[in-house]
């Protein structure tokens, strides 16, 4: 048991710093088109940002679940990669489905993917929101000055 709740703690670590890098380069690379964003035309580049930043949500959560599926492979905890990878994405999720199931000596573990999915799922909204808002802010605030 130990075991599994270090070794699932070290994985959302590792997860949160994916995470924290993919912000920084995702801020970094807002900090540049930050100009041309905010001019006109100004709609059709905040649906170009939102394509943007969805896309960089779905790949930062993609390399989270190939992470937590990597693992459970190595340990045993399903016997192909392509169920583990299936089980990563069901508790990243958190649907949990149920149709694969881990090894009962891996199930503590496997409820930590889904509290990372969690996680994930919650940060990377928050981040979007709030990248979205950043820019529309100072769309607006270029629209009243012009």
């Amino acid at each position: 048991m130990l075991l599994q709740i270090a070794l699932g703690s070290g994985l959302l670590v590792l997860n949160v710093l994916v995470m924290a890098l993919a912000a920084l380069l995702l801020e970094s690379a807002f900090r540049l088109a930050h100009p041309w964003l905010i001019r006109p035309p100004q709609r059709p580049k905040l649906l170009l940002m939102l394509v943007g930043v969805g896309l960089w949500v779905l790949m930062v959560l993609s390399v989270g679940v190939w992470i937590w599926a990597l693992v459970l492979h190595e340990l045993g905890a399903f016997a192909t990669m392509e169920e583990s990878v299936y089980f990563a994405i069901v508790a990243f999720s958190t649907l949990g489905l149920g149709d694969i199931v881990s090894h009962p000596e891996w199930r503590i573990l496997a409820a930590m993917a889904a509290v990372n999915g969690f996680l994930s799922f919650g940060l990377l909204t928050a981040l979007l929101v709030e990248a979205l808002r950043q820019v529309r802010l100072a769309q607006l605030e270029m629209r009243h000055k012009g």
